[in-house]
């Protein structure tokens, strides 16, 4: 009698040992370098769905697709968060996503949505940003519109970013196809011929050549985001320069833990982290009921009617090596 109460004693730790173990399931996100939510969002997050959060952020949008297609038959990641427009074409290709959109999406992010593996969970435009208060004191008109920005007196002022090297790059290279069509290459042999610098990344183009950043740079026109002028009180954005860039959440196809990703979609979706968004990750929530920051509202709101680029239209390699032999 007594063994009989030991063993059934033992069972009972054993069971209880492997609940633990169950009530600790991991899920795995795979990330771009510039995700972030709150120490207090992820505590509830993990309270509120059981798993464990675990975030791998080996590098940009781009970084994230070849590590999803060099990882597609063992994925060492259940989703993945910070695909942008100008890189879904490959994974939609590839069929690296499971199907799955939330069910937290918002009316607002309906028109985002561009195939059913892909939740659009924030927004951003990348623009042409203006130091107005170099204009002012210079006495030269600003420019408005892409087409001014190829005439000479205003390719020498601008800083633009290499495509090849950069998300926002790639970004305004596909919204100069998209206005330009076939006739795109000769917009930017004008722009190389007026002046126009090329730098490799943002942090380059906008703290370095932008001389409404600090003051120090001489090139009074920059490629950046609508949402700089928030940090930036004497700048603005060419609103018809802007083109629209989302970024989205999938499953990862053949994941341990599917179920987990998808409670990790859906919390972004959340209000509270719709509302850190832009403190965050410096980007737009795509539930536009969620109140923007004061000085976003006063001077970084989206443009209202950007250049829209269908993913589907992209063609990445050969617009990057037609853009390599213009240079």
């Amino acid at each position: 009698m007594k063994k009989t109460c030991a063993s059934l004693a033992l069972v009972m730790v054993l069971a209880a040992c492997g609940s633990e173990t169950e009530k600790t399931e991991t899920v795995t996100i795979l990330t771009h370098d510039s995700f972030g939510i709150t120490e207090e969002q992820i505590a509830v997050f993990e309270e509120e769905t059981g798993y464990e959060l675990i975030t791998i952020a080996p590098g940009d949008g781009g970084v994230l697709v070849n590590q999803l297609i060099l990882n597609k038959d063992n994925p060492q990641a259940d989703g993945v968060y910070g695909l942008d427009t100008f890189i879904v074409g490959t994974v939609l290709e590839e069929d690296l996503l499971d199907p799955y959109t939330s069910g937290n999406l918002p009316d607002s992010a309906t028109d985002l949505v561009v195939d059913e593996s892909l939740t659009p969970i924030d927004q951003g435009e990348v623009c042409i940003n203006v130091d107005t208060a170099w204009f002012e004191e210079n006495g030269i008109a600003e420019p408005e519109t892409l087409e001014d920005l190829r005439e000479p007196q205003y390719a020498e002022l601008l800083a633009l970013i290499d495509p090849v090297s950069s998300s926002p790059g790639f970004a305004f290279l596909a919204a100069t196809v998209a206005e330009y069509g076939d006739d795109w290459e000769e917009y930017w042999t004008d722009l190389f011929a007026g002046g126009a610098r090329i730098a490799s990344g943002w942090s380059d183009a906008y703290y370095a050549d932008f001389s409404g950043a600090d003051g120090n740079g001489p090139y009074p026109l920059v490629l950046s985001y609508s949402s700089s002028p928030a940090a930036a009180p004497d700048t603005d954005y060419l609103p018809s320069t802007c083109v629209r860039q989302v970024e989205y959440a999938g499953v990862v196809s053949n994941a341990a833990n599917p179920e987990g990703a998808q409670a990790f979609i859906d919390f972004m979706l959340t209000e509270d982290v719709q509302a850190s968004i832009p403190n965050t990750m410096y980007m737009y929530p795509v539930d536009d009921s969620v109140a923007l920051p004061e000085e976003w509202q006063e001077s970084a709101s989206l443009s209202g009617d950007p250049i829209i680029v269908d993913p589907g239209t992209i063609d990445r390699g050969g617009w990057l090596e037609a853009f390599t032999e213009l240079r």
